[in-house]
């Protein structure tokens, strides 16, 4: 198993807001990851960076890349994760939008806890293929 913690832990008893809380993380830690060992940056320049490609808005359009990969585990997971009763869905999005973006931190979570780290791998070069020119990093 591939985690940073080898606690026994099924992800498939906990609640998709739970994979979401936990899949936030791993997510963006793939991208600070990324935009650190591209160059060396003030911390600040970083941070402008890391804003960009980790927001509810990048993450619905990251789920819409992946869709067409997922097998059929990983959809309902997915499913799971954007039917999830949440509190808050920021101004400036729409509900199915800050959904969809909370469905992709689930897969990111359910995937994490699963050890699945080169599935992870091979999403987060789909989605940011190409994705630093479009971006302006």
């Amino acid at each position: 198993m591939d985690r940073f913690l080898n606690t026994e832990t099924d992800p498939n008893l906990l609640s998709p807001l739970d994979l979401a809380f936990l899949g936030d993380c791993v997510y963006e830690l793939f991208v600070r990851e990324k935009l650190v060992t591209e160059a060396n940056r003030p911390n600040r320049d970083l941070h402008a960076a890391k804003v960009k490609l980790v927001n509810a808005e990048a993450q619905e359009a990251a789920i819409r890349k992946l869709l067409p990969l997922l097998t059929e585990k990983e959809e309902s997971v997915f499913r799971r994760g954007r039917n999830a009763h949440t509190n808050h869905t920021p101004k400036n999005m729409s509900s199915a939008s800050y959904h969809a973006a909370t469905g992709c931190e689930a897969l990111f979570g359910y995937l994490y806890l699963n050890g699945e780290l080169d599935r992870l791998r091979e999403f987060f070069e789909i989605i940011y293929n190409g994705q630093e020119e479009r971006s302006s990093i």
